[in-house]
C-alpha cells in the first residue's frame, strides 16, 4: 500500500522532509512507499513554485481540506501552527510527525499528547539528531555498559545567525509564535538528546539572555521587539543522579554548527561534534586516550545503506533515517519514540529552565 503524505510548510523543514522521502526508496528499499500528495500552505503562487521543487502532486491553502486524502501529516510549519491542525489529523487517525517544539506552550503539547493517546495513528516528534549513526553508536555502546555508570554529560549547541545586531526580525524572535528562542529552539535537541542517553531529569537551574531587544523588519525601516531569548545556559541533575550541562546560543559569534556532546561515566565516555558527523570519539578503560571512530562501515547503525566505508554521509541523512524508523512503525503497527509524550517531557524541561531564570533557583521538572 502507498502512504499518501500532506506537508504543512515547504520552508528548511519542508526541503528536508522532501528530500527524506525521495532518497528513502533507494537507500531502504524495504521502507513503505509513500506519496508525496498535497503540499498545504497559504499563499498559492509560492506554493506552486514549492510544489513543483518539492515533487509534490497538488496544493492546498486549506489545511482542513487537504486532511481528506491523506494518510499521513507532516507538520513542519512554525511552531504556532503546530497544535489545531495535528489534533484534528489525529482525531481521524491521520499519522503525524510533528517538528520540535510541539508547541508554543506546554499546553498545547499536552493537547497534542493527548489526542496521541486517544488516536489509532502513529504521532511521532521531528527530533532527528537521534538518527547520527555517530550517536546511534554512542547509544549502543552506552547500553552495552562500556562507558559504566554515567556521571556527566555536557551539551551544547552554539549558532551565530544572529550574532550581529541588525539582522534581521523573524518568527524565532516573538515568544507568541515560538514559546522560547534558543532554548526551545536548539536546547530541546541538546535536552532531548540528554534525556534519549541517560534517562528523565529531576531538576534544573538556569540562565536566559536576550543580548537585542529590537531588530529591523525586513523591507522597511521599522523594528521589532525581541520577546524570546538569545541564549541560554543550565545545569541539571538526573534520576539516576548524572548532572549535565547545558548551553545554547543565536548570537555565538562566529558558530554556525555547534551542535556538541560528551558524556563520561565510570568506565569511559564519548565526544562528538555535528560539524564532524561522521566520527565519535571513544574512550574506555583499555584505551590509553580518546580514539577516532569514523561511523562509516558497514557493521555501525544505517551504514550499511549507503556507501563504502570511509565515504561520509550529511545532516540531511538524518531525516532518511527518521523518515524509515517511523514509516516502518506505521506499516507495522507498533510503537515509535521520540513521541508526543517525549515532546511534551522536553516541554516540562524547558519549562523549568525559564522557572528558574525567574526565580533564580533549582525548580523540580
Amino acid at each position: 500500500m502507498t502512504l499518501k503524505a500532506g506537508f504543512l510548510g515547504y520552508g528548511l523543514m519542508g526541503k528536508a522532509h522532501a528530500n527524506a522521502l525521495a532518497r528513502l526508496p533507494m537507500f531502504f528499499p524495504d521502507a513503505p512507499e509513500v506519496e508525496r500528495s498535497v503540499l498545504i500552505g497559504r499563499t498559492v503562487e509560492a506554493l506552486e513554485e514549492a510544489a513543483d521543487t518539492l515533487g509534490f502532486n497538488r496544493i492546498e491553502s486549506d489545511w482542513e481540506a487537504a486532511l481528506d486524502d491523506i494518510d499521513i501529516l507532516y507538520n513542519l510549519g512554525p511552531t504556532r501552527i503546530h497544535v489545531d491542525p495535528t489534533v484534528a489529523a489525529l482525531n481521524r487517525d491521520i499519522h503525524v510527525l510533528c517538528e520540535k517544539p510541539l508547541a508554543p506552550q506546554t499546553a498545547g503539547a499536552e493537547k497534542m499528547a493527548e489526542a496521541a493517546r486517544k488516536s489509532d495513528a502513529i504521532a511521532g516528534v521531528g527530533y532527528n539528531y537521534r538518527y547520527v549513526p555517530a550517536l546511534q553508536l554512542a547509544k549502543r555502546m552506552l547500553d552495552a555498559g562500556e562507558f559504566g555508570d554515567v556521571r556527566r554529560i555536557r551539551g551544547q549547541y552554539l549558532q551565530g545567525w544572529q550574532a550581529d545586531p541588525d539582522d534581521e526580525w523573524v518568527w524565532r524572535n516573538d515568544v507568541e509564535r515560538s514559546g522560547s528562542g534558543a532554548l526551545g529552539d536548539v536546547g530541546a535537541h541538546t535536552i532531548d538528546l540528554a534525556r534519549w542517553l541517560i534517562g528523565g531529569i529531576d531538576r534544573v537551574c538556569g540562565r536566559l539572555d536576550t543580548f537585542v531587544t529590537e531588530r529591523p523588519v525586513a523591507g522597511g525601516d521599522e523594528t521589532r521587539p525581541v520577546t524570546t531569548d538569545d541564549e541560554y545556559s543550565a545545569i541539571a541533575t538526573f534520576e539516576n543522579g548524572a548532572t549535565g550541562v547545558f548551553e545554547g546560543s543565536r548570537v555565538a559569534t562566529t558558530r554556525e554548527g555547534g551542535n556538541e556532546l560528551e558524556l563520561y561515566g565510570s568506565r569511559g565516555g564519548f565526544r562528538f561534534d555535528m560539524e564532524r558527523l561522521n566520527e565519535l570519539e571513544v574512550y574506555t578503560r583499555d584505551d590509553d586516550g580518546f580514539e577516532r571512530v569514523l561511523v562509516t562501515a558497514d557493521d555501525h547503525p544505517y551504514m550499511d545503506a549507503w556507501w563504502p566505508t570511509g565515504h561520509i554521509i550529511g545532516w540531511e541523512h538524518t531525516f532518511v533515517h527518521e523518515h524509515y524508523e517511523f514509516l516502518s512503525a506505521i506499516e507495522e503497527g507498533r510503537s515509535y519514540s521520540p513521541d508526543f509524550e517525549t515532546g511534551v517531557a522536553v516541554h516540562r524541561v524547558v519549562n523549568a529552565i525559564q522557572q528558574s531564570n525567574e526565580d533564580g533557583s533549582w525548580i523540580l521538572v
